[in-house]
């Protein structure tokens, strides 16, 4: 299988959307979002269901993802498979996620460690045990490495069983590519690679 990563821009969006309306979660998989809830701060949220309120919340998220997209803020990359998108990585600095995120997860840091953060996979049902996560990370390392990223970062939860719908990563992802462990805490691990 001959596997294309991208880097979500403005320009493929419409890719991105394809993917998260069609393929992404035809397994009922109990996620319904764009990815859009990792660079919102808990002020942003609130905001957000001010503007929206009334409008069914995939509706809502599409608009912030849409939003975010356009401004930059919404960062990763997308697989591809004989052109038709298949699979998501969110990735961006850490220090563009926010300090007082939505949810409580420590994908923030000050922009001076300049580390690259790995928050979200999302690869669709029929392309899942193949390889498209790790072409995905194998992308996000080189291109922060080439961007002149200190580390990346990786955050999975620690599961005694295969998860299938385990948005993180799982953790043999990460130490297959000589992540290592620097913190657990609450179920959640905080994984490292030095790329200098």
């Amino acid at each position: 299988m001959d596997i294309t990563i991208k880097p979500l821009t403005p320009e493929i969006a419409a890719d991105y959307f394809d993917f998260f309306e069609n393929r992404a979660f035809t397994d009922d998989s109990p996620y319904r979002c764009y990815c859009q809830m990792f660079q919102m701060s808990k002020s942003q949220h609130q905001v957000a269901c001010e503007k929206y309120e009334g409008l069914d919340p995939g509706d809502a998220s599409r608009k912030i993802a849409e939003q975010q997209i356009e401004a930059g803020i919404l960062q990763g990359y997308l697989a591809y498979v004989d052109g038709l998108s298949i699979g998501w990585c969110n990735a961006n600095d850490r220090a563009n996620y926010p300090a007082d995120p939505q949810y409580d997860v420590p994908f923030h840091t000050s922009a001076e460690k300049r580390e690259k953060a790995i928050v979200c996979f999302e690869i669709s049902p029929d392309y899942r045990g193949k390889g498209v996560a790790t072409a995905l990370l194998q992308q996000v390392i080189a291109d922060a490495k080439s961007e002149g990223y200190v580390a990346a970062v990786g955050f999975p939860v620690m599961r005694d069983e295969r998860y299938e719908w385990d948005n993180h990563g799982p953790m043999r992802l990460f130490e297959k590519f000589g992540f290592v462990k620097v913190l657990e805490q609450d179920g959640r691990v905080i994984m490292r690679k030095e790329l200098f």
